[in-house]
C-alpha cells in the first residue's frame, strides 16, 4: 500500500508538470510569435515598405521594380494558441491521484491512530499498524505511541541533566531529593478519549504533575529515616498505588514505579551516618558479647560433655567389671563341684606331697591376698570376688587335706603305696595279708598297728626289697 500511495502521489505530481508545462509551452510559443509581429511591424515603419514574405530584408536594400504591397495583417490573438482545456484536464487526473494517494493512510508498527474528521469531530475506534481508508481533505489520522515509555525525574541538578528535578518535604519539614522512574503506555482502545479530552504532549501534561504531586502528598506522611530505610519499600508502593489510580483514569497504563535514589540534606546526611557508624558500633558490641557468651556456653557444654563421658566411661568400665566379678562368681560357682571331686579324688593321693600341697596352698592364698590388696583400690568389686573365690579354694584345700589325712589315719598302708608309686619303677610291689606267716613283713605291719593304738606320729615307711621273694 506504501507503494501504491506513492505511485498516486508522483502520478499526480507528474501530470500537474505536464500541465504546467504544456502551458509554459504554449505561452512561450504564443510570446515569441508576438515579438516576431512586433518586429516586423516596427521593420516596416522604419523602411516604409513592407518586408517580403521571404524573410527580413535589409532596409537599406531598395528594388528599383515596383511590388505588390500585401495588405497589413491586424496582430493576432493569444487565446486559440494556449492549450487550456488540455492543461485542466491534466491538472484533474493529478488531483484525483493526489486525493487517492490520501486517502491511503499506513499505521507504523507501535503506533496507533484515531481519526479525526472536520465533519463529526474524533471518530470512535482505534486504527492499529496496517494500512487503512479515510476520506481526504475531510479526515485525518493522528498517530499515537503506544509503547512502554518512561518518565524520569533526578534527586539533585546537575551540569548534563536534563531531567526535572523532584524534591520533596518530610514529616521534619526537611527537603529529600528523589530519582523517580515511572514506566507507562497509553491504552491503545482509549486513543479517541485522549485525542479529545486530553491535553498533549501527556508526558508533560498529564504524567508529571500526577507522579511529582503523588510523591509530593505522601512524603509528609513519614520521617526522614524511614523514608531512606525501614519504609522506603512502602513509601514507594503506596506511590506507585496512587500513581496508578490517578493515571488509569486518563488511559494510561501504568507498569512500573522504581525509586531510584534518595538524596538527603547534607547536614542531615552528615548526622545519619554518624548515628549509623554509633548504632553499627553498638551492634558489634553486641555481637562480640553474645559470641563471647555463646563461646563460654560452648565451653561449659564441652566441659559437661566430657564429665559426663568419663562419669560414663568410668560407670561403664565399673560395669564391665562387676560383669566380669559375677561372671567369675558363675564360674567359680560351676567350678566348685569339680573341685570338690578333684578333692576327693586327691585325698588318695600320697601323704608326701601334704607338705608340699600346704606350702604351695599357702604360698598361692598370700600370692593372692597380695593381689587382691593391691587390686582393691583400683576395682573393688573385682577384688571382692577374688577374695570370695581364695577363700573357697582355701577351704576346698583345706577339706581335701582333712581328707587325705584321715583317709591316711583309716588306711595306713596307703603311705606304702604312695611310697613305692612314687619309687622307680623297677621296684616291683606284691600285697600280702597282714597275717601272713613266714613273710619278712609281719613284723612291719605289726609296728603299724601298733602305731595305730598309740598317738599319731609319722606313718611307718615300707620296707621292700628289690628283686623277688
Amino acid at each position: 500500500m506504501l507503494f501504491l500511495k506513492s505511485l498516486l502521489l508522483l502520478v499526480g505530481v507528474g501530470f500537474v508538470v505536464a500541465a504546467v508545462a504544456l502551458v509554459a509551452y504554449d505561452l512561450s510559443v504564443a510570446f515569441e510569435i508576438e515579438r516576431l509581429f512586433r518586429r516586423w511591424n516596427w521593420r516596416a515603419k522604419t523602411s516604409g515598405a513592407e518586408p517580403t514574405s521571404g524573410g527580413d530584408a535589409d532596409p537599406g536594400a531598395r528594388s528599383n521594380e515596383p511590388v505588390e504591397q500585401p495588405a497589413i495583417r491586424p496582430r493576432a490573438t493569444l487565446s486559440h494558441e494556449i492549450r487550456w482545456w488540455t492543461a485542466v484536464k491534466l491538472t484533474a487526473i493529478a488531483a484525483l491521484a493526489a486525493l487517492g494517494g490520501q486517502s491511503i493512510v499506513v499505521v507504523p508498527d507501535g503506533n496507533a491512530g484515531v481519526c479525526i474528521s472536520q465533519i463529526s469531530g474524533v471518530l470512535p475506534g482505534t486504527l492499529y499498524a496496517g494500512t487503512h481508508f479515510i476520506v481526504p481533505l475531510i479526515d485525518r489520522i493522528d498517530l499515537y505511541d503506544i509503547r512502554d515509555e518512561v518518565f524520569s525525574t533526578v534527586a539533585s541538578a546537575g551540569i548534563h541533566e536534563t531531567h526535572e528535578v523532584l524534591t520533596v518535604e518530610a514529616r521534619e519539614g526537611l527537603s529529600i531529593g528523589l530519582a523517580v522512574t515511572v514506566r507507562y503506555r497509553i491504552d491503545p482502545r482509549r486513543l479517541d478519549y485522549i485525542q479529545a479530552n486530553l491535553p498533549q504532549p501527556l508526558e508533560d501534561q498529564i504524567v508529571a504533575p500526577v507522579v511529582t504531586s503523588a510523591f509530593r502528598e505522601l512524603a509528609p506522611n513519614y520521617v526522614v529515616r524511614d523514608i531512606f530505610s525501614v519504609k522506603r519499600e512502602e513509601f514507594r508502593q503506596r506511590a506507585s498505588q496512587v500513581i496508578t489510580q490517578r493515571l488509569s483514569g486518563d488511559a494510561i497504563v501504568v507498569k512500573e514505579v522504581l525509586l531510584r535514589k534518595i538524596d538527603l540534606p547534607e547536614e542531615y546526611a552528615q548526622g545519619l551516618e554518624g548515628l549509623l557508624l554509633k548504632e553499627q558500633q553498638d551492634e558489634q558490641t553486641s555481637v562480640d558479647a553474645d559470641i563471647e557468651v555463646k563461646r563460654i556456653k560452648i565451653a561449659a557444654s564441652q566441659a559437661e560433655a566430657a564429665k559426663i563421658r568419663e562419669v560414663k566411661r568410668t560407670e561403664a568400665l565399673a560395669q564391665s567389671r562387676v560383669i566380669m566379678a559375677k561372671a567369675e562368681s558363675d564360674s567359680m560357682q560351676y567350678t566348685l563341684p569339680l573341685k570338690q571331686k578333684q578333692i576327693e579324688q586327691s585325698r588318695l593321693e600320697a601323704q608326701a606331697g601334704k607338705e608340699t600341697t600346704i606350702e604351695n596352698a599357702q604360698a598361692a592364698a598370700e600370692a593372692k591376698v597380695i593381689d587382691s590388696k593391691a587390686e582393691q583400690e583400683r576395682q573393688n568389686l573385682l577384688a571382692v570376688a577374688e577374695a570370695n573365690r581364695i577363700r573357697v579354694t582355701s577351704q576346698a584345700e583345706a577339706e581335701r587335706l582333712q581328707l587325705e589325712a584321715a583317709a591316711l589315719k583309716a588306711n595306713p598302708l596307703l603311705v606304702q603305696l604312695t611310697v613305692a608309686q612314687k619309687l622307680s619303677d623297677k621296684v616291683q610291689i606284691m600285697m600280702v595279708p597282714n597275717d601272713g606267716k613266714y613273710f619278712f613283713a609281719n613284723d612291719v605291719l605289726r609296728s603299724a598297728a601298733a602305731s595305730e593304738a598309740g598317738s599319731a606320729s609319722d606313718p611307718p615307711s615300707a620296707a621292700s626289697r628289690s628283686g623277688k621273694p
